[in-house]
């Protein structure tokens, strides 16, 4: 087979994988014109169209589900074989491909980055944040990190950090204008930040003591998906916010912000780096996991 029909096959797999030319190129270094001629000049040398292609969507045909499914084993292998060369270097090389929350990414693999890429210089690491939920194998991801019950059957899991929790927190001013919240209860006399996911839907503030539940709808006038933007419209004085502890704590003793219903917050499922299992990890892949472990 000529290179540049195993470049061909690669770029219709990455395309396959991602259901976008932009993305596919972004993954291997070309622009969405250099994907979409590559994909055309495969369809042409085998005479099959492996992609129905609309302004707005990519979809495989069933020729092109086919070729994808002979494509990702073989292609699983190759990347596996070129990895395990990596014995033979003194440090890992190449590139790691990971998927974490962006509410707690910053304070869950933001001070392994530096140490990890220091330690290992021949190492590529892309990060992709994103609360939304991912599948990391059809999007080619090598893991994940991602809270215990969101984690898939059938894949390898390991505890990474201790039990994270959700707080609520306002301003000094705000607090000047309004009393301090002593139950969940409370709260429906307040101004709360609803919280979303990026599809848009809303979750509940979630609390717990002495066996008491509570679940509590906030109503306010502001919708946001976004925790740094929840924890500036709090500082701001606009409203109470129910966001991670780690990301406000040193705002907490500073004083800027004040925490309430402590007792009654409790911590969520343990967090996890996640990946499938494979009978060759990379070996960039194994540092991470051991950085994640240090850390």
């Amino acid at each position: 087979m000529h290179a540049t029909q195993l470049s061909e096959l690669a770029t219709f797999a990455a395309v396959a994988r991602h259901r976008s030319f932009r993305k596919a190129g972004e993954e291997r270094g070309v622009t969405a014109s250099a994907v979409s001629h590559a994909v055309q000049n495969l369809e042409d040398r085998i005479g099959l169209r492996l992609l129905n292609r609309t302004t707005r969507s990519v979809s495989l045909t069933e020729a092109g589900e086919l070729l994808k499914s002979h494509l990702d084993p073989a292609f699983g292998e190759i990347t596996a074989a070129l990895d395990a060369l990596n014995r033979f270097r003194d440090t890992p090389f190449g590139k790691v491909r990971i998927n974490v929350p962006n509410s707690i990414a910053p304070f869950v693999i933001g001070r392994v980055i530096g140490p990890l890429l220091e330690k290992n210089p021949n190492l590529q690491l892309e990060i992709s944040a994103t609360d939304r939920l991912v599948d990391i194998v059809e999007e080619g991801f090598d893991g994940g990190i991602r809270f215990g019950e969101r984690v898939t059957e059938g894949m390898i899991a390991l505890r990474i950090k201790a039990r994270l929790r959700l707080v609520v927190v306002g301003s000094r001013a705000y607090f000047e204008r309004r009393p301090k919240p002593v139950t969940p209860h409370d709260l429906k006399r307040h101004l709360c930040i609803q919280n979303m996911f990026p599809s848009g839907a809303r979750y509940p503030w979630v609390f717990e003591k002495d066996g008491q539940a509570v679940t509590f709808h906030p109503a306010g006038p502001l919708s946001l998906d976004d925790h740094e933007l929840m924890t500036q419209a709090a500082l701001g004085g606009v409203a109470l916010a129910y966001v991670w502890e780690d990301r406000v704590e040193k705002m907490i003793a500073a004083g800027e912000l004040i925490q309430v219903l402590d007792d009654w917050c409790q911590p969520e499922e343990p967090l996890y780096l996640y990946y499938p299992s494979r009978r060759h990890m990379p070996a960039g892949f194994r540092a991470l996991i051991e950085a994640m472990k240090a850390e």
